[in-house]
């Protein structure tokens, strides 16, 4: 097995790499203590291509592969882990999801928009009463005529709020209970943007509830297979799992980074607290943790590109590499002291922010339930 990035793959980590630190770390305090919405980095992000990396050119995209996409995610949320999110849910999830499914009349219109970045995606699919029970989804979807009627309410809806968060890929069960998949813009008559939740952390992420009152779109917003709906979204969120791991492992990473700098600075007892090993153990166990992680969401990104089959995989990239997260930024806070408790230190902002990651695309205990599946051969 060959374990180096290509040369386009380290180009576009180092090319990202450098955005970041220069274009969002310095401004990612601010848009988590606000709330603002940081309209002129995803501009940036959306000119240099970052939103399109996977997908071909003919589509808006930059012909890249998947491993290149989550290289991207991981810097990105090294700086600022809402934005590393941002491109889950548009590229990894919704963009996916119209690229593999979509018709060429669907990928023109509203795949190209997506991964040019002029247009951001959303993903609709949990329900006040459906959430890792994804199937008990109540919307409904009705045939009139020419249109699709859809009923119903979804909630935690990540990126519709901003004002070019333009469709959201919508699941909706028919009459005989089979769920389907729906685009539906949001300027579809019938859609209502809910307010927006008021979360302990991710504040520049712009997340509502969507109402949908007899929304009405025409019959060709049918996304794939009237009959598999459902296993359109279970699929294309095998790589949203991927995704969750880089975007965690970009968090982590950062933690470690202010770790060691504050470690070397830092003196206590006429020395550095680097130089205790209590502490160089516990930067020890930080760094081998965000290895073994970065490793294994690499692994089920290139099995994907290879067309091999990935769901375990990204089922234990994300479970670990979230539950990593927490740690590490838990140990980052200790490792500061007092000072890491501060709103002004790094290591605060992202031990709030990591937390969310064990839930989305999949709760942690529903990770092990998928790992479970498999060892039984389901």
């Amino acid at each position: 097995m060959y374990f180096s990035l290509t040369k386009e793959q380290q180009m576009i980590q180092k090319e990202v790499r450098n955005f970041a630190k220069k274009e969002i770390a310095p401004h990612a305090e601010e848009m988590e203590s606000t709330g603002k919405y940081p309209y002129g980095i995803m501009k940036k992000m959306a000119e240099l291509g970052y939103m399109g990396i996977p997908f071909p050119e003919e589509y808006g995209g930059m012909g890249s592969d998947w491993v290149s996409m989550h290289l991207c995610i991981e810097e990105i949320s090294r700086a600022d882990i809402t934005l590393g999110a941002l491109l889950d849910v548009t590229t990894s999830v919704v963009g996916q999801e119209l690229f593999v499914f979509g018709t060429e009349e669907q990928k023109k219109k509203w795949l190209v928009p997506l991964a040019e970045g002029r247009e951001i995606g959303a993903f609709g699919l949990t329900e006040p009463d459906a959430g890792s029970d994804a199937g008990s989804l109540t919307t409904e979807a009705l045939s009139e005529g020419d249109e699709w009627v859809l009923n119903g309410t979804k909630q935690f809806i990540t990126n519709i709020g901003f004002k070019n968060g333009s469709v959201i890929l919508v699941a909706a069960k028919l009459k005989n209970g089979v769920i389907a998949t729906f685009i539906v813009p949001k300027d579809a008559e019938g859609f209502v943007l809910g307010p927006k939740y008021e979360k302990m952390a991710w504040r520049a992420s712009a997340t509502h509830e969507v109402i949908l009152k007899n929304c009405r779109i025409p019959k060709k917003n049918l996304l794939g297979d009237l009959k598999h709906g459902f296993s359109q979204h279970l699929a294309v969120l095998e790589t949203g799992r991927i995704s969750i791991a880089a975007v965690a492992v970009g968090a982590a990473q950062a933690c470690l980074d202010e770790s060691v700098r504050y470690a070397m600075d830092r003196k206590q007892f006429g020395k550095r607290i680097f130089d205790f090993q209590s502490i160089q153990f516990k930067l020890a166990d930080m760094a081998l943790s965000i290895e073994l992680a970065r490793n294994e969401y690499i692994k089920a990104a290139w099995l994907k590109d290879h067309g091999k089959k990935h769901a375990f995989e990204a089922t234990c990239a994300k479970l670990y590499a979230s539950e990593m997260a927490e740690k590490v930024a838990s140990d980052a806070v200790q490792i500061h002291g007092g000072y890491g408790y501060m709103e002004e230190c790094p290591v605060s902002r992202i031990y709030k922010s990591v937390k969310l990651l064990q839930i989305v695309e999949g709760t942690s205990e529903v990770q092990r339930i998928l790992i479970g599946r498999h060892l039984a051969g389901k």
